[in-house]
């Protein structure tokens, strides 16, 4: 089988290389060849041939912007969100697998294909709103850029602030930049309506954002600004897609998206805005302009508080975008100091995270601390998403440590009057000219990071050694558990090298999660695994807690690392009946496997396991199999093949 996948994000910037990174990863594990084509800030880069295409059995698009899917017409295709991309590459391809993925029929889809697609889609406003916003990002950064060099290299201190002589060479570079923040609203109103309507939205939205922009449309000083432009863009694209959708004689079909849906949704947004909506929406646009400019005080320390919380909380995606696309349009209202706490907390969660690394390397394994390194370039040109590989390996501590961190750094920088003029964040910005009060910017980011980094170690366990040992016994203990690792790992070559007969339940009694969850750990209790019941039943329950381990196909697989195990074992039980284990795909567990490692080596023996249950569990004859076996012995020798 070959598959053809496109990876897109509204900055293109992690989260599409990511994406690309983890469907290639997972096409070359399932023995699927794979090419990826990333949409990426920088443009297309692996664009699939008229032969890849034709050669393809299935196209996969991971996108959180629109994507154009013509050169499709007549392939399965599956439409998922990007992170789907990043974090569930395996599933996507399993589906063509199942065969469960429709063929793409561009003005023919049923009723069905539709339900199924808009299914596997995120929210499609976000998605149309996302795709506008990442058109509009260059020309926010060219503005800024230009304008920040200009008054940096040409600009004159006078009593009314920093000016730029009008004969000065200077007062051109600036002209270019306030000639991209011009276009900045009406190429977010026309990507938003190309997103909905496709092409024939484009001129509508244009014409849309720029009236939004320009208020003397509708008799207001001042336009609708970037609130506008979204209405605009929304109201274009929706707009045009009615007409399009309009039963029109064959004659006029080769004209309509060149001319009839252009000119007369263009007319329609227009005149709406003129007549109806617009000067609404400008007043209030200068009310919450007026209140963020005149904020002083505890309202300006609260709003860096919440921007400093958006930013960090999902690391590059809908609530972050939200908060920086308000920063942006900020910017073009001549109001820099929203933008300045906003690219402070941009980048304190992955540096302080590759700084936690640093500071205490027992509390993280060595592929999270070369993660770390890597999190720490990329918060130095202001990518949020380096902090993403931490924050979903231990949420519930990386998280509040990451936002307390960013809204640290960001009450600062709103404190000192730290300025931004262009939409984006990290030290790299201020190398570039683009922040004032540049001793403030770093203080803030060293403070946001020092509070993300002890927070964040604080919170988390050691995984090689106790606090309380000396450096010299910790690192000494750190090389015997690498070393007891290892030998763990290489003993463990197959299943049944830490199980026996005695440890398989053919009919387990529970009819609850919990039940069966108690039937198991009695299992291993009664092998010798445990030290303590309670305490090992503390581990699995917490396991549980963060995320459901029932990963489908009537499988669940509950496990914990714990200081009450004395030995990785593994208890297996079948429910012919099924139990409720929330499982991610609905079905209930019939098929139940439970992993003990002891807490030391909880790092390597514990995924080594994980690894070839997953591998093996993936083959339906197996499962099949194991759910006939009629003797623990016929179990047991089924589970010997799984290595």
């Amino acid at each position: 089988m070959k598959l053809l996948a496109i990876t897109s994000c509204p900055n293109g910037i992690a989260h599409t290389y990511m994406a690309a990174e983890n469907l290639q990863k997972a096409a070359d594990k399932l023995g699927i060849e794979m090419k990826v084509e990333t949409q990426g800030s920088i443009g297309v880069e692996n664009e699939f041939t008229e032969r890849d295409i034709e050669e393809a059995d299935g196209i996969i698009i991971a996108a959180d912007k629109s994507v154009v899917k013509d050169r499709f017409a007549g392939k399965r295709m599956l439409v998922a969100g990007v992170q789907d991309g990043i974090r569930r590459p395996e599933a996507l391809i399993q589906e063509f697998q199942e065969g469960k993925v429709a063929v793409y029929k561009p003005e023919e889809r049923s009723v069905d294909d539709i339900k199924r697609e808009k299914k596997k889609k995120e929210n499609p406003i976000y998605r149309h709103l996302m795709n506008g916003v990442s058109y509009m990002i260059p020309f926010i950064v060219i503005g800024g850029l230009l304008i920040a060099v200009a008054l940096t290299l040409g600009g004159e201190t006078t009593p009314g602030g920093i000016v730029i002589p009008e004969d000065s060479f200077w007062k051109k570079i600036e002209l270019l930049g306030g000639a991209s923040f011009t276009f900045m609203v009406p190429i977010l109103a026309g990507f938003i309506a190309v997103s909905i309507a496709d092409r024939p939205g484009l001129a509508p939205g244009v014409i849309g954002g720029y009236i939004a922009a320009n208020g003397s449309f509708y008799d207001s000083e001042a336009g609708a600004g970037f609130i506008g432009g979204i209405i605009a863009g929304f109201l274009a694209g929706y707009v045009a897609l009615m007409i399009k959708r309009l039963k029109v004689p064959k004659a006029l079909m080769p004209i309509m998206p060149i001319i009839i849906i252009p000119i007369f949704a263009s007319l329609i947004v227009g005149l709406i805005f003129v007549y109806v909506i617009g000067a609404p929406i400008a007043a209030l646009f200068i009310g919450l302009t007026d209140w963020l400019a005149g904020m002083q005080g505890s309202s300006s320390i609260l709003l860096a508080l919440i921007l400093g919380a958006m930013i960090s909380f999902d690391m590059g995606g809908p609530v972050n975008k939200v908060a920086f696309l308000f920063g942006s349009a900020m910017i073009a209202e001549g109001n820099y100091e929203i933008m300045g706490p906003i690219a402070v907390a941009i980048c304190v969660p992955p540096i302080g995270m590759g700084l936690a690394t640093m500071l205490k390397k027992r509390k993280y394994q060595p592929a999270e601390q070369e993660a770390g390194k890597a999190a720490m370039t990329m918060g130095m040109f202001g990518i949020t998403e380096g902090a993403i590989p931490f924050a979903a390996q231990d949420p519930l501590r990386v998280i509040p440590s990451i936002m307390a961190g960013s809204m640290t750094g960001a009450v600062i920088a709103m404190i000192g009057n730290v300025g931004d003029r262009v939409a984006h964040g990290g030290p790299i910005v201020a190398l570039l000219g683009a922040v004032n009060n540049v001793l403030m910017f770093f203080i803030a980011i060293i403070c946001g990071v020092i509070v993300t980094a002890l927070l964040v170690n604080l919170l988390k366990r050691d995984v090689h050694a106790d606090d309380d040992e000396s450096e010299v016994d910790a690192d000494a203990k750190v090389a015997e558990t690498v070393n007891e690792d290892q030998h763990v790992q290489n003993k463990i070559q197959k299943l049944t090298d830490i199980m026996n007969e005695e440890m398989i339940t053919l009919q387990l009694d529970g009819g609850a999660r919990d039940d069966v969850i108690d039937e198991l750990i009695e299992k291993l209790n009664q092998s010798g695994a445990l030290e303590s019941k309670i305490k090992f039943k503390e581990a699995i329950i917490a396991r549980e807690n963060e995320s459901t381990t029932g990963i489908g196909e009537n499988i669940a697989i509950p496990h914990g690392k714990s200081s009450a195990v004395r030995k990785p074992s593994v208890a297996f039980g079948i429910k012919q009946q099924g139990v409720n284990w929330e499982s991610m795909d609905g079905t209930d567990a019939k098929l139940i496997f439970m992993i003990a490692v002891p807490e030391q080596h909880a790092g390597d023996a514990h995924l080594k396991i994980l690894q070839m249950l997953s591998r093996k569990l993936m083959d339906e004859s197996f499962r099949e199999q194991l759910l006939a076996a009629e003797t623990k012995q016929e179990a047991y020798d089924l589970l010997d093949t799984v290595q």
